[in-house]
């Protein structure tokens, strides 16, 4: 199954690119040698994902010397996912309740030609990536950025009846929801794993139980996808957002919640850093709700990874059950109000450095 899902996209790669590749030259642009969005588990995101379409994410240089990213499609759903990332972009700048303005990549190019439609923009050079800043760096543009989205709150009907057409919208029910249909998906493709169902389920109890703690701070502009290799610091300091398609309105804590997963992970002086700052500066509802969205989004991940391993075979199969395992080490940790043993973070990456393919790993030096 992983030879026929990696042939697949490798196939559809090379169909587009023969195309595009002397389309894109035509307007002057050329694609650079090595395109990391093209490798790795590339492939198995898009065979798992349910409302993705095919697009290619590419970089390359205008004649004059401008480094640039395109995003292109020939397939309907990927031309609707570029098309909203830019209405949600330009929609933004105009609201008259957004208080910060985000810093965007310039746009240089927009267009349809030969079935694609084509997104170029600039590319934002950085020096250093986010993770290789000095922690207190980190902390304060990972702080500005979750200002500046609190910042923008639609308290009225007739904001809700604004970006309703724009953006998605998700209340106190939604996240239970969603949450109870991870929960079914995990046991249904894993109906062996009983302490897992029964964790889903325990959490499933209290994300239900405090509905109104989740409901009590929605309605805010939220990044689902905020971490590092979504946003770019140029060489003069500016943050730039980007993946506008990731933007909702849903509870404030959303993006804090996946950027705190994700450190987890990679970071974690920067994870107790942030959770030390709302525990010090924000109320204590704002600071279980922040717990409740960390839940929630570990939820979401286990159940990704459980998506991948029937498309998976050999070293990717057991780093996708590794990963499951971990993040339910995580979910345990949460719910007791914990942080995760030092030693399953340190054997789990262990673990996933000696079963990630090179392809991956090279995918992965410029994500973060």
């Amino acid at each position: 199954m992983l030879t026929d899902q990696k042939r697949i996209w490798e196939q559809y790669c090379s169909d587009e690119l023969s195309v595009l590749s002397i389309l894109l030259q035509r307007k002057g642009y050329i694609l650079s040698e090595v395109q990391p969005h093209l490798g790795g588990e590339r492939y198995l995101m898009q065979a798992v994902s349910t409302t993705s379409g095919r697009k290619l994410i590419l970089y390359g240089t205008h004649k004059n010397g401008t480094q640039v990213v395109i995003k292109a499609s020939r397939d309907q759903a990927g031309q609707n996912e570029i098309s909203h990332e830019r209405q949600c972009r330009e929609f933004l700048t105009s609201i008259d309740f957004a208080s910060t303005i985000f810093h965007t990549p310039e746009e240089l190019d927009y267009f349809r030609e030969s079935g694609f439609l084509i997104s170029v923009q600039k590319f934002i050079d950085q020096k250093l990536t986010f993770l290789e800043r000095p922690l207190r760096d980190q902390f304060d543009y990972a702080l500005e950025a979750f200002k500046g989205q609190e910042g923008t709150h639609a308290t009225t009907y007739k904001h809700l009846s604004r970006i309703k057409k724009v953006y998605g919208i998700r209340t106190g029910d939604d996240y239970v929801e969603n949450f109870a249909k991870f929960h079914s998906t995990v046991s249904y493709l894993l109906p062996e794993e009983k302490p897992l169902h029964r964790l889903l389920s325990e959490t499933y109890g209290v994300l239900s139980e405090e509905i109104n703690t989740i409901d009590q701070y929605s309605n805010f502009l939220t990044h689902t996808d905020f971490v590092p290799h979504n946003f770019r610091i140029d060489t003069n300091g500016i943050m730039y957002l980007l993946d506008y398609s990731s933007l909702i309105f849903g509870n404030k804590y959303e993006s804090w919640a996946r950027f705190l997963n994700f450190m987890t992970l990679y970071n974690t002086k920067l994870e107790s850093a942030l959770v030390k700052y709302v525990t010090l500066n924000r109320s204590t509802e704002e600071q279980r709700s922040l717990t409740l969205m960390r839940l929630y989004r570990l939820g979401e991940i286990i159940r990704y990874y459980t998506g991948t391993l029937e498309k998976s075979e050999g070293n990717l199969k057991q780093l996708n059950e590794a990963r499951i395992n971990f993040w339910s080490e995580v979910l345990k940790a949460t719910l007791d109000g914990r942080s995760v043993l030092e030693k399953i973070r340190v054997d789990y990456q262990i673990t996933r450095d000696s079963l990630r393919s090179d392809d991956e790993r090279k995918r992965q030096v410029g994500l973060h």
